[in-house]
């Protein structure tokens, strides 16, 4: 079965790593979608995104690595696929993500959502809270793989 992680992923942390092996795990199959959401600047381009989950998620099978711009649930009939999968760290998540997903159950084209809860040793990672830390210069190895790490502080050392 394939099923659909959209994000911003902006950047790819470890709990969405996790959540992505996971979800292969269970399903079989995943696609990790970039929303491309124009209104909103982000730390990293599109394609920067693309590029960093490509490459930390090189040796993993059954993965594709996508974006897309507009509803996920017209993105997910074009994917031909009706399973979203989200993280949950908090309730507050929860609060947040199950709206979306009772109206993506009751759109045209009904797509289910499955909620993973975090694994526990990323409860505290997100990604504000990684770019909080990279521009101060502290230590993200809690937070991303080096890559990611590289490429972050490459970002911030350019915008000081």
């Amino acid at each position: 079965m394939k099923v659909i992680y959209t994000g911003s992923f902006d950047p790819v942390t470890y709990g969405h790593l996790d959540i992505i092996k996971r979800a292969r795990d269970t399903f079989g199959e995943v696609i990790v979608s970039v929303l491309n959401n124009p209104s909103k600047k982000g730390l990293f381009t599109i394609e920067e995104r693309i590029h960093l989950l490509e490459e930390v998620l090189k040796d993993e099978n059954n993965i594709e690595i996508d974006s897309f711009t507009g509803l996920g649930v017209d993105y997910a009939r074009n994917k031909g696929c009706n399973v979203f999968v989200r993280g949950i760290r908090t309730v507050s998540d929860y609060e947040m993500e199950n709206p979306l997903a009772m109206a993506n159950k009751e759109y045209k084209y009904s797509v289910e959502t499955v909620f993973l809860l975090s694994s526990k040793e990323y409860l505290f990672v997100s990604s504000s809270l990684a770019k909080e830390v990279a521009k101060y210069g502290g230590d993200l190895s809690l937070f991303v793989p080096k890559l990611v790490e590289d490429a972050m502080n490459k970002k911030y050392n350019n915008r000081r």
